[in-house]
């Protein structure tokens, strides 16, 4: 193999290792998690017979009013198309829902209980799941442990 043909099959190489997953979202929207760089990430599992989940909602919705948080939804029963966008309105879910499961993304399993949030940093680090029902205080204060 010439060093021409090494040369460009290690950039090809390159070029695919550092191009990231387009993550799609409801309603036809995609984007990539460098979008986000800047912004803290909350990436909420949830479910619409999940008590706590329903709860914690208008927190979450509160929360991505703030301009330095982004809070994404999947949905756990894995819910896709018009079953998705009806249970959304039902529970007035303010904030953009991933249509494939975002744990992969960070080296992360599917949470075993809901609700179950990941919480990631400007840098696009994952810093720690946040079990159980989130308040925007409980958040905000999870935030700065990570700010110090």
């Amino acid at each position: 193999m010439s060093l021409k043909a090494v040369l460009a099959f290690v950039l090809l190489f390159l070029l695919t290792a550092c191009a990231e997953t387009r993550v799609e979202f409801l309603g036809g929207k995609s984007s990539v998690l460098s979008d986000y760089r800047g912004k803290w990430l909350l990436i909420n599992y949830w479910a619409s017979w999940c008590k706590p989940c329903i709860e914690e909602i208008p927190e979450l919705n509160h929360l991505n009013a703030n301009a330095d948080i982004q809070v994404i939804g999947y949905n756990f029963d894995r819910l896709s198309g018009e079953a998705l966008s009806a249970e959304a309105e039902k529970l007035h879910i303010n904030f953009p829902l991933m249509l494939s499961a975002p744990g992969p993304l960070f080296e992360q399993a599917r949470p075993q209980a809901l609700p179950a949030t990941m919480l990631i940093d400007p840098n696009g680090e994952f810093k720690t799941w946040l079990m159980g029902p989130q308040t925007q205080s409980l958040i905000k204060s999870k935030i700065s442990q990570y700010r110090s």
